[in-house]
């Protein structure tokens, strides 16, 4: 048997808020939204597929502490869109970690940024080709377990 990763699902506070964050750094498209009181959600699709949903049915913020979730990640093809997605991410006033674009670790080829949406939760946006000679921020650590 094997397998492939489908869509993410994610508990969001504000369905509005989030919808319109993974828009604009994505460029994800809604593909069904519910606007029904207490069963509020919202699919988000790339290119026809989808790849997130969103539901709002939480209170507070992701806790990074708690079992569960540690980030997501997205590849994106080159330098010039992680570039793209990190300009997105400060116009937004998102959190911003390590202050911008760096490698998954010392002397790697592939990095990116990370950063967080409207609820905390830790997301990644890299390409494989992104680190150049940028310094990881954490020697002898994989950049993407720390942050």
């Amino acid at each position: 048997m094997t397998f492939q990763t489908g869509h993410i699902g994610l508990n969001v506070t504000d369905l509005d808020t989030s919808r319109e964050f993974y828009r604009r750094v994505f460029g994800f498209t809604v593909a069904v939204e519910s606007q029904e009181d207490g069963r509020r959600y919202v699919f988000l699709a790339q290119d026809g597929t989808l790849v997130l949903t969103l539901w709002q049915q939480s209170e507070g913020r992701f806790g990074p502490g708690l079992p569960g979730l540690h980030h997501l990640s997205f590849q994106v093809a080159d330098l010039d869109a992680v570039r793209r997605a990190e300009q997105t991410i400060r116009e937004l006033g998102a959190t911003l970690h390590h202050d911008g674009i760096v490698p998954h670790r010392e002397g790697a080829a592939s990095g990116g940024v990370f950063f967080e949406d409207p609820d905390g939760i830790r997301l990644e946006i890299y390409a494989p080709d992104a680190a150049g000679d940028r310094t990881a921020p954490t020697a002898g650590a994989p950049t993407c377990g720390f942050f």
